[in-house]
């Protein structure tokens, strides 16, 4: 299957809305808060910090260990950070591209949310995701800055072969995420091979080949603004 040939099936794609900015951070935490050159900044509240509640084997909630690490990050104090995180946790946390999220989302389990309810970023998340397992967080996922379509497709199909959701939606829509996750990616399977991404109205079609068919990425978005994969489509032989 010729790449020409790929990139001439490209569907049509539905065009994304990107970081809309409301209104400005508090002075006290624009010193704190990593921010986006090109983002404006409006005031966001700290996540309300509701009183946090011990497990039954006496560790912390997972909400109190996840709002502890969110407020060093605040504060720029890595150390802090590092007693409450793992290292991997940390730097990924303290690389955040935009200013911080303004709302705690709770916990699904181990798995606490910090969004943002002001501003539009890339991906599924809304922000910062974060996985505790007794009194640290392990894990952090958080939206991405991706500054090619390339880039966001290959980040994208590589959560897949990870089987790794959440790490799909820093940079793709949950309709992104649960089209491609319908089937678990095969590593005896058939072969995939990237064949590059081109133009197509509102965005770009980043292909991928396989025995027998092509898979399409549709990617949104823009240099300044980031771009995630909005939809995905297929076509057979």
């Amino acid at each position: 299957m010729s790449a020409r040939w790929l990139r001439g099936a490209a569907a049509t794609a539905v065009t994304a809305a990107f970081l809309v900015p409301a209104s400005l951070l508090p002075a006290s935490l624009l010193q704190a808060a990593p921010a986006l050159a090109h983002t404006a900044q409006a005031p966001v509240q700290a996540p309300v910090q509701a009183p946090a509640r011990a497990s039954a084997h006496g560790t912390a909630a997972p909400a109190a260990v996840a709002k502890k690490l969110f407020s060093a990050w605040l504060r720029a104090d890595r150390h802090a950070g590092y007693r409450v995180a793992t290292p991997g946790a940390v730097s990924t946390l303290f690389s955040y591209p935009f200013r911080a999220p303004d709302e705690f989302a709770g916990c699904s389990g181990n798995a606490c949310r910090f969004v943002h309810t002001s501003v539009r970023v890339p991906g599924g998340l809304g922000g910062i995701l974060m996985i505790v397992s007794g009194a640290k967080v392990t894990k952090v996922y958080e939206s991405r800055h991706l500054v090619k379509p390339s880039a966001a497709a290959g980040h994208l199909f590589d959560a897949w072969r990870r089987g790794d959701r959440n790490r799909g939606l820093e940079v793709a829509t949950s309709t992104a995420v649960k089209t491609l996750f319908r089937a678990k990616y095969d590593p005896k399977g058939v072969k995939y091979f990237f064949q590059g991404c081109s133009s197509e109205p509102k965005g770009y079609s980043c292909a991928y080949s396989y025995e027998g068919g092509g898979m399409f990425m549709h990617v949104r978005g823009s240099k300044s603004r980031g771009y995630e994969v909005t939809s995905i489509g297929y076509i057979a032989d």
